[in-house]
């Protein structure tokens, strides 16, 4: 089993942008000396949910100040970037890292991102699958053209190439984040594992695997690569001496940010959106998730395995708010939890 740290640079009420994204360097650092197996960067454009608008610049940083952590994107938003600007960087990662870099890759959502960035709103109801086709090939081929309905252009060379790493991985990870059968489907084609979020439990999980595996066996993927395809699952974890501390913590602080922060969303064309009720998506994450002390975070963690086939977590740890408290909540993760799940 395999754990890491899911970092939002979240901006808590009474913050600023700075001091979310001191905490979630840190975190981060914190993370690689107490034993975490990765650290997961999430992006967002103009909200204060998340601070960091780059999640590929700010693993550039990490991968610099680590030695171990594997760090990933989840996710760089493909709808808002060019696929081929997007997999150069990802291959320059890749080969300075020492193939220590995951790219995640998702739609996004309906924002207004996407008329800022020019793309509008096909690129994100329409334009995925194309997008991540170029994207793949990219970080796959020597030289690569364009013929399609978004993109069109003539060949060229790949440089860098991902291949040319000094390792034995020939390329970076891609992991795709799914929400629908639509996501899911399109991830099993192509071979490529999922990220599924914290916003949904252990039976939704396992049947999203199992719809996975289903697409997978019609595309003719091998059963090695169905069986021990890495995907990732989502979670929130708060280590506490006691549960009711744990819970606690989440709900005095996690709500403030949700209201602000999902609330600050703007949809691209004005459709109607619902904002879930923070303290009620709070409660929900804690009585999903590693909340509570570490024999129930060892529990919790290994019964999800169990019954979704997923091996590898991306753990929310800043849901504190608190810089101290994150690191502590890291440190503990590292010291009682993750020895105990082998």
């Amino acid at each position: 089993m395999r754990v890491g740290s899911f970092v939002l640079a979240a901006r808590f009420p009474g913050q600023g942008d700075g001091e979310a994204l001191h905490r979630a360097v840190r975190s981060a650092e914190v993370a690689e000396e107490a034993g975490l197996d990765s650290v997961w960067l999430a992006e967002h454009h103009f909200v204060p949910y998340g601070t960091c608008p780059s999640a590929v610049t700010l693993a550039a940083l990490l991968l610099g100040r680590t030695r171990r952590l594997r760090v990933g994107t989840a996710v760089s938003v493909l709808p808002t970037a060019h696929p081929v600007a997007l997999g150069e960087q990802a291959a320059l990662l890749h080969i300075t890292s020492g193939g220590r870099f995951s790219l995640g890759v998702g739609r996004g959502g309906p924002w207004v991102d996407l008329e800022v960035f020019g793309s509008g709103l096909g690129a994100y109801e329409e334009g995925f699958p194309e997008s991540l086709d170029l994207l793949l090939r990219w970080l796959r081929e020597p030289a690569v053209g364009a013929a399609g309905e978004r993109y069109g252009f003539r060949e060229v060379a790949v440089v860098p190439r991902p291949s040319e790493c000094l390792t034995d991985v020939a390329g970076p990870e891609v992991v795709v984040a799914c929400t629908s059968p639509r996501s899911v489907r399109l991830a099993a084609e192509r071979g490529l594992p999922m990220l599924l979020g914290m916003h949904v439990g252990d039976e939704e999980k396992a049947q999203m695997v199992a719809l996975w595996r289903e697409h997978a066996r019609a595309a003719g993927r091998s059963g090695d690569e169905i069986r021990e395809a890495p995907h990732v699952s989502a979670g929130v974890c708060q280590i506490a001496d006691r549960r009711t501390d744990a819970v606690e913590t989440l709900t005095k602080a996690m709500p403030g940010w949700l209201r602000q922060g999902l609330d600050a969303h703007v949809t691209v064309d004005g459709r109607a959106r619902a904002m879930r009720d923070p303290l009620a998506y709070t409660e929900l994450l804690c009585g999903l998730h590693p909340v509570g002390t570490p024999r129930l975070a060892v529990d919790r963690l290994a019964a999800t395995s169990e019954r979704t086939g997923i091996s590898r977590f991306a753990l929310l740890v800043e849901g504190s708010g608190d810089l101290a408290a994150t690191e502590e909540n890291v440190r503990r993760l590292g010291a009682e939890v993750l020895p105990q799940l082998g």
